[in-house]
């Protein structure tokens, strides 16, 4: 499914990156812990955090993570708006909490980590 559809399924609201959009999304990963998500996620994948900071644009970069969807409405830094639209990183927020938004992700075909190991 590309970014732009979830935009569409999701409510998401688009803060940057909207000539991304048109990427496919492999799969979905949700953390706030930034070791984490550069030892597990890959490229294509839609990371759900509640991290706002510069950072997460940094490893967005790393990994080839496909979009960055912040939850509960929170905004992201100015600097991290900067740097995402520099570096062509969508950033999405999304007025669900993070297991409301990972639910429905997943009802809409978006696997987990978990399905990797099957």
């Amino acid at each position: 499914m590309k970014i732009k559809e979830l935009i569409e399924k999701l409510k998401l609201k688009v803060r940057c990156g909207g000539s991304q959009l048109d990427r496919e999304i492999a799969r979905g990963y949700a953390s706030d812990l930034m070791s984490d998500v550069m030892a597990h996620s890959r490229e294509g994948d839609i990371w759900i955090t509640l991290q706002v900071h510069l950072n997460i644009v940094a490893v967005a970069c790393m990994t080839g993570i496909a979009a960055i969807v912040l939850i509960n409405n929170r905004e992201p830094e100015k600097e991290t708006l900067e740097k995402a639209e520099a570096e062509g990183v969508p950033l999405l927020v999304s007025e669900l909490p993070a297991f409301e938004l990972i639910g429905r992700l997943y009802s809409l075909g978006i696997p987990g980590i978990s399905e990797d190991a099957e």
